[in-house]
């Protein structure tokens, strides 16, 4: 009995095996991501704001810009008035209001949800404007070195030079008070620290073989740099833009808190600490809730940004 050809049996074996699953980048930064306990925490807290403040007027219980005083039901001391909730005790003939009044009679959960709308905003908006205007300054520095990279660093370094915070606040006084003007500086101050961050990637990946036959190829100065090497400049870009968000957030309330961010009677949880900071020990419900809300939206994003880091860290062992 003739025997089957050995080469087309080979074929027939390796047409039966399964192949591998092609590895790529953000399938394993995903892997590694879901893997950090941190992270997964970090992801979970910043899911719960995203949808708090896409769902605030769903479930706000009260107008966060309406007084309580002369509303139906709603008698005596209404300012800074205690928490109400009827499954705690609380009397059936009070009105709930889970988080209690404001110095203004107003809804306190109201407020603090319609909050994380702007928290949201001022961070990502701001990051995102930094990122652009810093990496892109910081990869033609980088790129093209000389007195171009002369000028654009130098410029960085004195804006280094200066605490991050106060030169918002001389920023902010210089433009006024107003949460666009307190975006525009927050974005501002950020953009040094990706620039450097771009310079950087762009001086270890330009002198690489790869970039150096790409050269040789014949493409152009705008390709190379926006074709091949921002690709490969993104990592700790992504990185240090996940960590700042936390960080413009921070700022955004300190700028609030002094009266130079969101104005009255906008929601915003700098603002609502600042209405409060005299009530600490006699209403400490007005100074706790909006405390808690920029403490976990900053530890959400602290979490989410170092899980990134090691996700995105080629040097880890991960087996």
């Amino acid at each position: 009995m003739a025997q089957a050809n050995p080469s087309v049996t080979q074929l027939k074996k390796d047409s039966q095996v399964k192949k591998a699953p092609r590895s790529s980048l953000l399938r394993d930064t995903l892997k590694y991501l879901f893997r950090n306990r941190s992270a997964v925490l970090g992801m979970i807290l910043i899911v719960i704001l995203i949808l708090i403040a896409i769902f605030a007027p769903n479930l706000a219980t009260h107008d966060p810009l309406q007084s309580m005083i002369g509303q139906p039901g709603h008698t005596g001391q209404l300012p800074a008035r205690a928490p109400c909730i009827h499954l705690l005790g609380c009397a059936e003939t009070e009105p709930q209001h889970y988080m209690g009044l404001d110095l203004n009679a107003r809804d306190q959960f109201s407020r603090l949800l319609y909050g994380s709308r702007v928290s949201l905003v001022v961070g990502f908006t701001s990051v995102t404007v930094a990122i652009f205007v810093g990496s892109l300054l910081g990869m033609v520095a980088g790129f093209y070195g000389g007195w171009i990279d002369n000028v654009i660093m130098r410029i960085m370094d004195v804006l280094l030079a200066f605490p991050s915070l106060l030169l918002a606040i001389a920023i902010v006084t210089v433009l006024g008070p107003g949460l666009q003007n307190a975006l525009l500086a927050i974005a501002l101050v950020s953009i040094p620290q990706y620039a450097r961050l771009a310079r950087a990637s762009v001086l270890a990946t330009r002198e690489f073989e790869y970039i150096t036959a790409v050269r040789a190829l014949g493409a152009t100065n705008e390709r190379i740099l926006f074709r091949h090497i921002l690709p490969n400049s993104l990592t700790p870009l992504i990185v240090q833009g996940t960590l700042g968000i936390g960080g413009a957030v921070l700022e955004a309330a300190a700028l609030s808190f002094i009266g130079l961010g969101a104005q009255p009677p906008q929601p915003e949880w700098g603002a609502m600490l600042s209405e409060a900071r005299n009530r600490v020990f006699t209403s400490p419900h007005l100074v706790f809730y909006p405390g808690l809300a920029i403490m976990f939206t900053v530890l959400g994003f602290n979490l989410l940004g170092d899980g990134m880091r090691d996700a995105l860290d080629p040097r880890l062992n991960r087996n």
